[in-house]
């Protein structure tokens, strides 16, 4: 009778509850390290901060610049290619059944 007891109060808990009490605690210990992770950084001085901002900034416009020259060059040479001049209103003929 007597290891019946001990080994059920050894026994780990696998019930529904205990599962979640663990997934708390892994959760709760995941924070604790990316806060003692966090202080460990060599954060960048202000000045670093707006020169890559800067830098970011300048590429990003470059690469929007880029991109609309060649959807401008593609786009025209599908209209060549398609025989469609630019600027000219397409003529479309109705029918009207008698």
């Amino acid at each position: 009778m007597k290891n019946d007891s001990t080994e059920k109060k050894n026994a780990k808990k696998t019930g529904f509850f205990s599962k979640i009490g663990g997934f708390f605690k892994k959760i709760g210990t995941f924070f604790k390290e990316v806060f003692s992770e966090t202080k460990k950084l060599t954060w960048p001085t202000k000045k670093e901060v707006i020169n890559y901002t800067i830098a970011v900034i300048a590429f990003v416009a470059l690469m929007a610049l880029i991109m609309w020259l060649l959807d401008l060059a593609f786009s025209n040479g599908v209209n060549a290619l398609a025989g469609i001049k630019i600027g000219q209103p397409s003529t479309v003929v109705t029918t009207v059944a008698p």
